[in-house]
């Protein structure tokens, strides 16, 4: 391998025309496995995979391949994008395309590959097949980006993703990594990359979409001896999970743009700020980092360029209030982390009190890609002031899961129906919940807003770090904006009273809703009304005064949904009533003494004894005693408990 990192150090990184010789390029197309002479099998291997059981799947291929067939090559692969179809098994035989096939279990492993070995492929687990011109087709089998999931993407970030060994830098080099960055701290100054950046338009993909060669000049022209780059991987909005995705299966591109990044500002310290208990991810980075470093791609004088860089990982301490710039930079410096007053901003004075640039992994995966194709290119697709592509994670109750990217400008509509394929087990479409805790409910009305910053900003949406959960009516909107309500409330830092005090009273009022009053008299239902029109109130005040955007975004749940699914609200307070019946503190039960038998199954089961009855006649249900757990209507047999 020494010679195969010389090869690749001498004729490749440090090879300055953009055309590489034809020997050149025959070493890395075996690198790259673009033409094998033996069978090539992918699996995927990251965390969602792992949870499907793709370790053991991995392990069933690696002891099929030692008693069949010895010659082959198994290789790992990252995050595809479908969830839905994980582990997921790419095989490619000599000369042909490379075939897909879904939900490759352990116990469908030595049938698939018995199947593919004799050209006898099962359909039932196959996707479709992918390849270049030149190799043999398999007829009347689809190619993958004709699948809908696929179809409608713009896979630009993503576009390595699933596709090549993220533990190999000698693959990625072959794929045309690092040239761009030793390319650029050889021929570029700093301001010349700040003004490439800003020429293509790139945005900062979560929070408010703030220029980004803007907000590198900004820390550039701040006179000090010193300036850092922070990569803010700490993702932590329930339903969000690109970033992880990205780190297992791209980490390479990750480090070369930050090393891009770190070089546009000055700077010669970077670090990725990482989201806890993200073990995979943080194991995959770290040896990329190992892995650069050994190639010379970060450390002192860099091929020779006078430019120095050390890359640091810190993992966070697991306080949701962490992602805010400020909060975050306090952790990194051994501080509680809280967030500060604004001016001034981390670019003037941020990590110890140097000028600092905070930017999240999404933006600077596009960086690599921006410097080697030019500004003009990115601009070539999404919108004139929202240019290049948004990656979503979609969760939730729709047809289809997982990672997709799609091109600024796609509406809301678009991923719902067509790559998301709609609502499952026949349920009909309530709401897309975007934008993590402090994101907003978008119902049927404003499902063809257009996914780019001023078209979602215009309609009060918030696009943060596009985590995409589809809603469907089973689902209680009350209890949906009650939830997000305790997790911000648990994770608020409680620095100022707005923030703290606002959460809490916000939660307090929305639990009254969804349980039933403790008596009945005639105030409780105004009481129980006047406090949700104190809602409104609160977040109001919460939204202007708050510190940080933890607090000034935190009503964004009630507020949409109030807006959306008023009449839900009503229900729940003059009613007693939750449609969807998930809200246990409302749902009467009642057992139907014409189909009970008396098996006593549902007493037995009840945790407040609130069921009486003698064996073999109808029991009941005394009401005042009943919690609304719903354990009775589970373990009935007979079908003779009623939930209204």
């Amino acid at each position: 391998m020494e010679d195969l990192k010389t090869f690749l150090i001498q004729k490749v990184l440090l090879f300055e025309s953009d055309t590489l010789a034809s020997e050149t390029e025959k070493v890395l197309q075996n690198v790259r496995r673009d033409r094998t002479n033996v069978p090539v099998i992918h699996v995927t291997y990251n965390s969602s995979s792992i949870i499907a059981g793709s370790d053991k799947t991995l392990s069933a291929i690696k002891s099929y391949i030692a008693d069949n067939q010895p010659s082959s090559e198994v290789v790992t692969v990252g995050c595809a994008g479908p969830a839905n179809y994980e582990p997921l098994v790419c095989i490619q035989m000599p000369g042909k395309n490379r075939l897909f096939f879904r939900n490759i279990t352990e116990e469908k492993v030595e049938p698939l590959l018995n199947g593919v070995f004799h050209s006898d492929i099962n359909e039932d687990d196959l996707l479709g097949q992918s390849g270049e011109k030149g190799f043999g087709l398999w007829p009347g089998i689809p190619f993958m980006n004709e699948l809908p999931f696929f179809a409608l993407q713009k896979r630009v970030v993503l576009n390595n993703c699933g596709c090549y060994d993220p533990e190999s830098i000698e693959e990625y080099i072959a794929r045309g990594g690092y040239r761009t960055f030793v390319k650029t701290i050889r021929h570029y100054t700093f301001e010349e990359v700040c003004d490439i950046i800003e020429r293509s338009g790139l945005r900062g993909r979560s929070g408010g979409g703030y220029p980004t060669g803007v907000k590198w000049k900004q820390a550039l022209t701040t006179p000090s001896n010193s300036r850092y780059l922070i990569c803010n991987a700490k993702e932590s909005d329930p339903g969000s999970f690109s970033d992880r995705a990205i780190l297992e299966s791209d980490p390479h591109r990750l480090i070369e743009g930050m090393a891009i990044s770190a070089y546009a500002i000055g700077a010669s310290n970077a670090v990725l700020y990482l989201k806890s208990d993200c073990n995979h991810a943080l194991e995959r980075f770290r040896k990329a980092l190992d892995m650069a470093r050994d190639f010379g791609i970060i450390g002192h004088n860099i091929y020779s360029s006078g430019y120095n860089l050390d890359i640091s990982v810190k993992v966070e301490p697991g306080a949701f209030v962490c992602g805010e710039e400020t909060a975050l930079i306090n952790s990194l410096e051994g501080k509680r982390g809280m967030p500060q007053l604004k001016p001034p901003y981390p670019t003037a004075s941020g990590l110890s009190g140097k000028p600092t640039v905070i930017n999240n992994v999404e933006t600077l995966m596009n960086v690599p890609l921006i410097m080697q194709n030019g500004p003009e290119w990115f601009r070539g697709f999404g919108t004139e002031k929202s240019p290049g592509t948004k990656i979503l994670a979609i969760t939730g109750r729709g047809r289809m899961s997982g990672v997709v990217e799609v091109e600024m400008g796609t509406t809301i509509r678009t991923v719902l129906e067509d790559i998301v394929d709609g609502i499952r087990d026949g349920k009909d479409f309530k709401a897309v919940q975007l934008g993590g805790a402090s994101g907003t409910f978008i119902a049927e009305e404003d499902i063809d807003t257009p996914i780019e910053f001023e078209a979602m900003r215009e309609k009060g949406i918030v696009m943060g770090a596009g985590g995409f959960v589809v809603i469907d009516d089973s689902s209680c909107m009350v209890d949906l904006v009650r939830y997000y309500m305790e997790f911000i409330r648990r994770e608020s830092c409680g620095k100022c009273i707005p923030c703290r005090e606002g959460t809490g009273r916000m939660l307090e009022i929305l639990e009254s809703v969804i349980k039933k009053p403790a008596n009945e008299e005639s105030g409780t239902t105004l009481e129980r009304f006047k406090g949700v029109m104190q809602l409104e109130t609160i977040s109001q005040v919460m939204k202007d005064t708050s510190l940080c955007g933890l607090g000034q975004t935190a009503p964004n749940p009630f507020m949409s949904a109030l807006r959306n699914f008023r009449e839900e609200f009503e229900e729940h307070i003059f009613d007693r009533k939750c449609r969807a019946n998930v809200c246990r503190g409302l749902r009467t039960f009642t057992i139907n003494v014409e189909k009970c038998t008396g098996c006593t199954v549902c007493a037995g089961k009840c945790p407040v004894n609130a069921i009486y009855g003698t064996r073999l006649q109808p029991f009941f249900i005394v009401e005042d005693k009943c919690i609304g757990c719903g354990i009775c209507y589970d373990v009935c047999k007979f079908s003779a408990v009623i939930v209204k």
